[in-house]
């Protein structure tokens, strides 16, 4: 995958989904920039943050996706090799469903994707050195250049989604003791019944992942 570096963007998110419409940019691809100041975050949320920290966005053709693998959960599914990626460089964060990092219990980082067409795009987000974006940070010396690389080794091997979930499911644990949005509504995911699709039912309610 090719990947672009740039000093400052708005937004990796916005700008990848702009050029991929303008078909100025086709997937495979990702950029990575060392600072953004109105990048996007879930439910429309800003994710903004300067220089040490990780913003970047990537871009995959459906098809090339695991077969098995929801759409609506392909959040948990990126977010989750990143933290594999993250565990390997020595740091200890775990994934709230479905798209937020968490070192112990404070937020540090997050993951949105958006369909376009027939490429998904997946924006990540990491306060790996700076509390900033009214987040925690890692605190770590990680390199956001090499974390990207790493993680795109570790995701272009396209494991399945059957062997994410599983793993997913165990560590789904800990998100007991937290709330989500559903709709404009914080839900407690202490009585939630998470499904292998990566959808949960609260309240007899089925709620997808989509981020």
């Amino acid at each position: 995958m090719d990947i672009l570096y740039f000093d400052t963007l708005a937004s990796t998110q916005t700008y990848l989904v702009e050029k991929i419409l303008e078909k100025r940019f086709i997937a495979p691809i990702g950029i990575l920039a060392l600072e953004q100041n109105a990048g996007v975050g879930s439910r429309d949320n800003e994710w903004v943050g300067g220089e040490g920290n990780f913003f970047a966005s990537f871009a995959l053709k459906l098809e090339d996706l695991p077969n098995d693998l929801p759409l609506s959960s392909a959040s948990i599914y990126f977010s989750f090799i990143m933290k594999q990626t993250l565990l390997s460089l020595g740091e200890n964060i775990w994934l709230k469903w479905p798209n937020d990092f968490y070192k112990n219990d404070e937020k540090i980082g997050g993951t949105i994707t958006k369909k376009v067409n027939d490429t998904l795009v997946c924006g990540i987000g990491i306060n790996l050195k700076k509390s900033q974006n009214g987040y925690s940070a890692l605190q770590s010396d990680i390199s956001p250049k090499i974390l990207l690389e790493k993680y795109l080794v570790a995701l272009e091997k396209f494991p399945n989604w059957k062997q994410i979930f599983s793993e997913y499911e165990i560590e789904f644990e800990l998100s007991r003791r937290f709330s989500v949005h559903i709709e404009s509504y914080q839900e407690s995911l202490g009585d939630a019944h998470l499904c292998d699709d990566g959808s949960l039912i609260i309240r007899e309610k089925k709620v997808y992942s989509l981020r």
